[in-house]
């Protein structure tokens, strides 16, 4: 469909908050009246994180996981059961290669990526009488972005002072281009990152030793950035 053929009735933007789940249900029933149906949930919600661990308080743990996770899994609950009904459509989360591997500063989010992965690996064997259903996840590396200036801190409401460089991301429009390719191709797991980011997840797949091995040396340099008032993210994938 032509952008310029689309008319004022094919848009329909609705406020939501991912973390009131409570307003789930009826944004859903909004979107069906309007549109009567629905072909594709892209979950794209969340917030990433740069802390240690020791230094954080829980509150932001629980924060992470009510946005990155329960938000997500709230919508997707609501969209399914029309999908189900259709027997028909495709729910594509944006999860990260912090899904699949671990980094430093980034416990509460890598946890939340890991539980998104987990659910929905496991969503998609509950929906085998549903072939038509595709569930589909999405692992970006570092994409160019405003993720980084919102990520979570050590403590709610604390925002990061100092965002870095992002010129050695992969383009934003490039990684939209492979997400649609995947998405048009119902592939159930999409890593879309540049070298050597990309290389360190197949290291994490297929040789998990080396691969603690390595991050254990970057995620010291990583760390010591950080401490000194650095942000890098050339150390590991966000």
């Amino acid at each position: 469909l032509e952008i310029s053929s689309l008319s004022e009735n094919d848009i329909l933007v609705l406020r939501l908050d991912l973390t009131d789940r409570s307003s789930h249900e009826a944004a859903t029933n909004s979107v069906l009246k309007h549109f009567g149906k629905i072909d594709v949930l892209v979950n794209n919600g969340g917030r990433s994180q740069r802390s240690l661990f020791v230094d954080t308080n829980l509150d932001v743990y629980n924060a992470i996981i009510e946005l990155n996770y329960l938000g997500t899994i709230s919508l997707t609950k609501y969209v399914l059961n029309h999908m189900i009904q259709r027997k028909k459509g495709k729910i594509v989360t944006v999860s990260s290669v912090m899904g699949i591997m671990g980094a430093p500063l980034a416990t509460g989010y890598c946890a939340s990526k890991h539980a998104l992965q987990g659910f929905f690996n496991s969503l998609r064997t509950e929906l085998t009488d549903y072939p038509e259903i595709s569930i589909i996840q999405i692992c970006p590396g570092p994409v160019q972005s405003q993720i980084i200036q919102n990520v979570f801190t050590e403590n709610l409401g604390k925002s990061i002072e100092n965002s870095g460089d992002q010129s050695h991301k992969m383009p934003t429009d490039r990684c939209a281009r492979l997400t649609l390719v995947s998405v048009a191709n119902d592939v159930k797991e999409a890593w879309i990152s540049d070298h050597p980011y990309l290389a360190v997840c197949y290291l994490w797949q297929y040789a998990p030793t080396w691969a603690w091995w390595l991050m254990n040396r970057m995620g010291k340099r990583r760390i010591q950035n950080f401490k000194s008032g650095i942000v890098s993210v050339q150390s590991a994938p966000v």
